[in-house]
């Protein structure tokens, strides 16, 4: 582990320096001010994001910059806060070692240096370090198996977009937004055109492959960061417009229809086209405390129903209250 010895004197410097190795600890670096010691700090940090620095044995007493002041400075920098801090010093009053310790130092140690007392708190200190060090890998790697668990179960494992769950609650979510500020809510509602009969044509293989080629070209329609898709089920994929009227809504279905068209996948039994196509039902208002949010859901089926029945591959735009 490495130690930064930080003290004025050349020969004090020396003397830990040659106590630590003859501990056994190898990787040491030295600076004679603090300037000089933030300025290897800075150094590593820029090199390599983290400091890398397991303990420093700071000088109380230094020109310019006192130790204790060097110490706030550390502890005010979120870089190297969690590096422990012991304080050396040929002063023994309560008062510089209370000021030391609330500055942020972890412990002291009084010139002359005993050798057996430095080695055993630097090894005390290191320990703690390590320890501290560990519990912190572990929090990291739980806040990120938690981050990964929350977004598995807000998406559809087999699109990688949003799933029926996560749709619920944006949907909930934007309704309110809409409903507070007065703006439109748009809705589509978007069905893979004789999807039963590609899988029956293709296998199911080919299907899964259908549907997150056709879940991905959605997504890349949405520009606005907002605007969010989820699988609805099975064939069916809906889009949130927070923020957008009709005139906007049918041009973002027209180029989801647009770019799923323009990947020319093979469907010789769609009654469609010879490629996949979608039908898109669009549904759109200004939410009111008077109106159930069903509503509109209900509008963008019924749309999406009007698309299908009067022949696929086409946008049609469902009424509203």
């Amino acid at each position: 582990m490495k130690i930064l010895v930080v003290d004025d004197s050349r020969s004090q410097v020396m003397l830990l320096s040659e106590i630590l190795r003859a501990a056994g600890h190898e990787d040491i670096m030295t600076a004679h001010d603090a300037a000089e010691a933030f300025a290897l700090l800075e150094e590593r940090t820029v090199q390599g994001g983290d400091p890398g620095v397991d303990l420093i044995l700071m000088d109380i007493v230094m020109p310019r910059m006192d130790g204790i002041e060097a110490t706030k400075r550390l502890k005010a920098d979120e870089r190297f806060r969690d590096i422990p801090v012991i304080m050396v010093t040929v002063r023994d009053e309560a008062a510089s070692l209370e000021r030391a310790l609330e500055a942020g130092a972890i412990d002291y140690i009084s010139k002359p240096v005993n050798r057996l007392e430095l080695c055993a708190r630097v090894r005390s200190v290191l320990r703690l370090k390590e320890e501290t060090d560990r519990r912190k890998a572990r929090e990291r790697e739980l806040e990120a198996l938690t981050e990964k668990l929350e977004q598995l179960s807000n998406q559809d494992g087999l699109t990688s977009v949003g799933n029926r769950r996560r749709f619920d609650e944006v949907y909930e979510k934007e309704w309110m937004r809409s409903r507070r500020d007065g703006l439109p809510l748009s809705l589509l509602m978007i069905d893979i055109d004789c999807f039963k009969a590609y899988n029956d044509t293709y296998g199911h293989l080919k299907g899964d492959s259908c549907l997150k080629v056709v879940a991905e070209a959605i997504s890349k329609s949405l520009k606005r960061p907002g605007d969010f898709v989820a699988r609805y089920g099975g064939e069916e994929f809906v889009v949130v417009l927070p923020a957008t009227d009709v005139k906007g809504a049918l041009a973002i279905a027209g180029e989801v229809r647009g770019n799923v068209r323009d990947l020319h996948m093979e469907h010789a039994t769609s009654t469609a086209a010879d490629v996949v196509t979608v039908s898109i039902g669009i549904a759109s208002m200004v939410p009111r405390a008077d109106i159930d949010p069903r509503e509109l859901l209900s509008a963008s089926d019924g749309a999406l129903y009007l698309a299908k029945t009067n022949g696929r591959n086409r946008v049609e735009v469902g009424g509203t209250p």
